[in-house]
């Protein structure tokens, strides 16, 4: 049986296609993470982790739970930032249910 051909690198498409803008991304991505600012780096990637887990980036998700590992973040930080993101996930759907949905629920045009 004939095995599929790999798919490409769409990473590597990516930056050839649009090199000078895939290279101001990793600067900046870099700039972002660089050691030696105001939040330490087990703070970025637990915040990564968050803002991954609310936008659903399976990539985001893997890499920067393992750089949150890698930077000393233990299984109690990782569950609780899950929480929080769970949280603020759930958040959102409340207060946008109570300040769109609910206002046009009633009234005589419902």
């Amino acid at each position: 049986m004939t095995r599929p051909a790999p798919a490409p690198d769409g990473s590597a498409l990516l930056a050839d296609a649009a090199p000078s803008m895939s290279a101001a991304f990793a600067e900046f991505n870099a700039a972002v993470f660089r050691d030696g600012t105001a939040l330490d780096r087990k703070t970025k990637e637990l915040l990564a982790v968050a803002v991954a887990l609310t936008t659903q980036c399976q990539g985001c998700l893997r890499a920067h739970t393992r750089q949150a590992v890698r930077a000393g973040a233990t299984q109690a930080e990782l569950a609780e930032t899950v929480h929080v993101a769970a949280a603020l996930r759930a958040g959102g759907a409340m207060f946008h249910g109570g300040s769109f949905v609910m206002p046009h629920s009633h009234g005589p045009n419902a």
